[in-house]
């Protein structure tokens, strides 16, 4: 591995970490597409180096950064529904890889894509100005 390269991954590795610790993303937002355009990762490669870097970091010290938030503030983490949903989690992402492997890597692009069109238009609160929009077309004497 030369220099430039190191570089380009510690930054990557960064920016994720950054952007995860400030708003819970960084693996499939960041890393996934970063590790395709600078490494020529393939879906499958990019998504499964995600999910082993997201292991320790991510799991461990941007929990406790959490935790301790949640405790001082009086909203503490339940315990109860962090296991429960592992539990699903586990098996989830169990078959979740097995499905994957056996998508081809087209496809698999076009599905993350969209994950990411649909989570970016939700969050940016696209679907209800295009659900009003819709609405006034069919009925204009409303809203």
């Amino acid at each position: 591995m030369n220099i430039p390269e190191l570089i380009t991954i510690i930054v990557i590795g960064l920016a994720a970490g950054v952007l995860s610790g400030l708003v819970g993303v960084g693996g499939g937002i960041i890393l996934v597409p970063l590790l395709i355009y600078f490494f020529n990762y393939t879906q499958h490669q990019a998504q499964g180096t995600s999910l082993g870097v997201l292991t320790l970091p991510v799991v461990v010290l941007g929990f406790l950064q959490y935790y301790k938030y949640c405790k001082d503030t009086a909203n503490p983490i339940d315990f109860r529904i962090i296991g429960l949903l592992a539990i699903g989690f586990i098996f989830g992402g169990h078959f979740g890889g097995k499905i994957a492997a056996k998508i081809d890597t087209v496809l698999m692009k076009k599905i993350f894509a969209g994950i990411l069109f649909y989570t970016a238009f939700k969050l940016l609160g696209w679907d209800s100005l295009l659900l009003n929009w819709i609405r006034k077309l069919f009925n204009p004497g409303s809203a």
